[in-house]
C-alpha cells in the first residue's frame, strides 16, 4: 500500500496505489537436499519472496543471460542487483531467479518476481553487488559472474555453489 498526506487532517490522506499480494499455493515445494553437499558455504539471508529452492549461475546483464542460454541451455540463471528499477524488466524476465541486496515484500523486485513466477530473495543484507564489474561480495567472500549460487525463495537463504534440489 502506498499513501501520502498533504496535512495532518484525516481528509488529506490519500491512497496512491495498492497491490493484492496473495500467497500462491503450490502442490510441490522445491527445497535443498544437503545430503550431497552438507557444508555448502552459507552466504547470507534475505526475505524469501517467491518460488522455492534453485541453483544456477550468477548473471548481471541481458547479454550474459543470452550467452549462457546458448552455452548451457538447461542451466538456471540468477540475476543479482543491489536493487531493481523498472528498466531491469528485460533482465528479470529473461532470468530464472532474482537476488537483491535491498528491498522487502513490497519492493519492485519482489512484486515483479512474484508476478512473473520467478524465484526471488530480496533484502539479502550481506550482499554488496557491483553490477559494473560483475561480481558480488557476501561479507568477505567474492562471487563472480558465471559462478554457481543457490537461493531459496521460500526461506530466503543464499548459498555458494550448486546444491541438489528435491521436491517435498
Amino acid at each position: 500500500m502506498e499513501f501520502t498526506f498533504e496535512s495532518p487532517a484525516v481528509d488529506d490522506l490519500y491512497l496512491l496505489q495498492t497491490r493484492d499480494m496473495t500467497i500462491r499455493e503450490k502442490k510441490k515445494v522445491l527445497t535443498f537436499d544437503f545430503r550431497e553437499n552438507p557444508l555448502a558455504p552459507y552466504l547470507g539471508h534475505g526475505i524469501g519472496v517467491s518460488g522455492g529452492a534453485m541453483s544456477g549461475r550468477l548473471v548481471f546483464t541481458l547479454e550474459e543471460i543470452e550467452e549462457w542460454r546458448l552455452m548451457e541451455p538447461g542451466t538456471s540463471l540468477i540475476l543479482a542487483r543491489n536493487d531493481t528499477v523498472p528498466d531491469d524488466i528485460r533482465e528479470i524476465h529473461s532470468a530464472d531467479g532474482l537476488l537483491t541486496a535491498r528491498g522487502g515484500l513490497t519492493s519492485h523486485a519482489a512484486v515483479v518476481a512474484h508476478r512473473l513466477g520467478k524465484t526471488c530473495v530480496a533484502g539479502c543484507t550481506t550482499l554488496d553487488c557491483n553490477e559494473k564489474q560483475k561480481y558480488c561480495m557476501f561479507n568477505e567472500l567474492r562471487v563472480e559472474s558465471g559462478d554457481h549460487i543457490s537461493i531459496d525463495g521460500q526461506e530466503g537463504s543464499v548459498y555458494q555453489g550448486l546444491i541438489k534440489i528435491q521436491e517435498t
